[in-house]
């Protein structure tokens, strides 16, 4: 009985290992959802003024939720530039996430902004070797790249982007602020009725805009014409800046109480749109 005892501990040991060895041996993307592409291409996620790399947290967890991901990290931009990485992302690592925070929310500064963009591409290039990225921004987080794209749209030593979302961008101003008084846009072209000086300096984009770039435009009517800070002719103004250079270009339009400036980038709709514009097959 002893002996039948020991033999049976022993095999119920040895099934143990083996059932423990081989969770541990499993793909290290395993729990990763084969719905979706699985490249190793990082996705940047820039917020807007006054806000932070927390307003991208509902985003990001979606993802990761989803089984998009499973990596995510942050690129913390200091006042002077510095980019501190917070986080790893692995070798190999399936589609990372990258949360970008300024630190100096309240810059207006869109060249200095644009620059920044710059800081953290070269940051994730020189440790990672990345050669393409993915990028979405909010607000005014969407001039900052464009500003970036204006100084830089033919430096191809940089990791080049291939697609891009704008979310409630500010292209044109913001109401009660820069936004021009009665502003429309032409439906065709999308040249807006009046242009703010921000707004002509990226007027160059119209012969640089990357023709590699796949634009994803969304935008928040509350039945209205804005989402209570940005009208939707200041986002759709977008169109006549890439001038159908984009390789493709798409508007979005989110209706809804969700579809408020600040609340878009907490939508369970919009996560969806993006996960399948930036992910899906």
């Amino acid at each position: 009985m002893t002996k039948f005892i020991k033999f049976t501990l022993t095999i119920f040991t040895a099934l143990f290992l083996t059932i423990i060895y081989g969770l541990a041996a499993k793909p290290i993307h395993a729990d990763l959802s084969n719905k979706y592409i699985h490249s190793t291409t990082p996705t940047l996620f820039f917020h807007g003024y006054g806000s932070g790399a927390h307003a991208e947290e509902y985003m990001v967890n979606g993802f990761v939720k989803a089984g998009v991901s499973k990596t995510v990290i942050t690129a913390d931009v200091a006042g002077d530039g510095t980019v501190t990485l917070k986080g790893d992302i692995p070798h190999n690592a399936i589609n990372p996430l990258v949360m970008v925070n300024f630190n100096d929310n309240h810059s207006t500064n869109y060249e200095l902004q644009g620059q920044w963009v710059k800081n953290v591409l070269e940051e994730l290039q020189a440790k990672y070797h990345f050669k393409k990225v993915n990028i979405e921004a909010h607000s005014m987080g969407n001039m900052a790249v464009m500003y970036f794209l204006l100084a830089n749209a033919g430096n191809h030593n940089l990791p080049q982007i291939q697609k891009q979302v704008a979310m409630a961008g500010t292209f044109d101003g913001a109401i009660g602020w820069n936004e021009p008084a009665n502003l429309t846009v032409n439906k065709k072209t999308g040249k807006p009725s009046a242009m703010n000086d921000f707004y002509q300096k990226l007027l160059p984009l119209r012969h640089r805009y990357p023709r590699q770039i796949k634009l994803l435009n969304i935008y928040g009517d509350l039945k209205d014409g804005n989402d209570s800070q940005v009208s939707n002719a200041s986002c759709l103004s977008l169109k006549y800046l890439i001038n159908n250079r984009a390789c493709s270009y798409r508007e979005v339009k989110i209706t809804g109480p969700n579809a408020k400036h600040e609340l878009l980038h907490h939508n369970p709709q919009v996560n969806k749109i993006l996960i399948n514009f930036f992910w899906g097959k």
